[in-house]
């Protein structure tokens, strides 16, 4: 029996998996391959990581961890998951099954975009979500917002004074006062969207009859969803964002699962933030109240 099965190898995962081994406990960690930075070509924001490509990261961690013989690494994806705290048996598609004492999941989430035409194939290289991640790289440059919802204020308030333009193209289910509220801002409102595409210096925009060069774009309507289609079937306490809720020590409300990374967040916060050294000290923090649970 595992101490402990991680689902999951992005950065919450990885970070989970180090924390264990290093306390010597046996450990499992499980790597479905896809990511939600799959698509992204440079991190930013991360302390002694700044531009590196995800993957590399990744494969960095990956040899690091390898030093560890209580930390093992298995390829694939979980069906469901059974039993109870000092008791769990994690189910996989092949039939086969694992059983340990408590399960960390870091399955991460999956970003679910507006229906804009050729905005997916953009996600992650020409089109972001988050300015902390991507805006300083547009430094100067004009920029375009996806959609004139409430966080679209929030987008311009931040990249207002990075970017040297910035175009809010709405969405056909924007709202009239979300319309009437870019009037007053200092931002250019454009027609409704209608298709993205990669251009050579940036992207070009599709409104109305209209064509617009922009450097690069940010989405204010996109939402999330879990990633892990078992998680709906574990009777966790999900909050109003569609994230599980944990405690400062990132348990779920079922005993002996917790859960780190971006697919949870505390009740006090208003959701998670797709942070990747946030993911990783949530993995940390789980990992090591985990092994404070199993020390007692």
């Amino acid at each position: 029996m595992y101490d402990a099965i991680v689902i999951g190898a992005g950065p919450a995962g990885l970070q989970a998996g180090l924390t264990l081994g290093r306390m010597h406990r046996k450990t499992l960690v499980l790597d479905s391959g896809t990511y939600r930075n799959g698509t992204v070509a440079h991190m930013h924001n991360v302390l002694g990581d700044d531009g590196t490509a995800p993957a590399d990261y990744r494969a960095r961690a990956r040899t690091q961890l390898a030093e560890y013989q209580d930390v093992e690494f298995s390829p694939g994806t979980v069906a469901r998951i059974s039993g109870a705290i000092d008791g769990f048996t994690v189910h996989f598609p092949d039939g086969h099954s694992e059983d340990t004492r408590r399960i960390v999941l870091a399955t991460g989430a999956v970003d679910e975009l507006p229906d804009v035409t050729g905005l997916t194939e953009l996600w992650g290289r020409r089109a972001f979500a988050c300015p902390f991640c991507d805006g300083h790289e547009f430094a100067g440059k004009e920029i375009g917002i996806i959609g004139a919802g409430p966080r679209a204020g929030h987008l311009i308030g931040m990249l207002g004074r990075i970017a040297s333009r910035i175009t809010v193209f709405p969405l056909a289910t924007d709202l009239p006062e979300d319309l009437a509220g870019l009037e007053s801002a200092d931002v250019h409102a454009a027609p409704v969207v209608d298709s993205v595409t990669a251009a050579a210096e940036g992207v070009t925009v599709t409104a109305g009859d209209q064509e617009f060069a922009m450097a690069g774009l940010f989405v204010a309507a996109g939402t999330f969803r879990q990633s892990a289609p078992f998680i709906a079937e574990l009777g966790l306490r999900i909050l109003d964002s569609g994230g599980i809720e944990i405690d400062d020590f990132g348990r779920t409300s079922v005993a002996g699962i917790s859960a780190a990374g971006d697919l949870a967040h505390r009740a006090s916060m208003p959701g998670p933030m797709p942070s990747v050294l946030q993911a990783a000290a949530a993995g940390q923090l789980a990992a090591s109240a985990i092994v404070q649970e199993l020390s007692v």
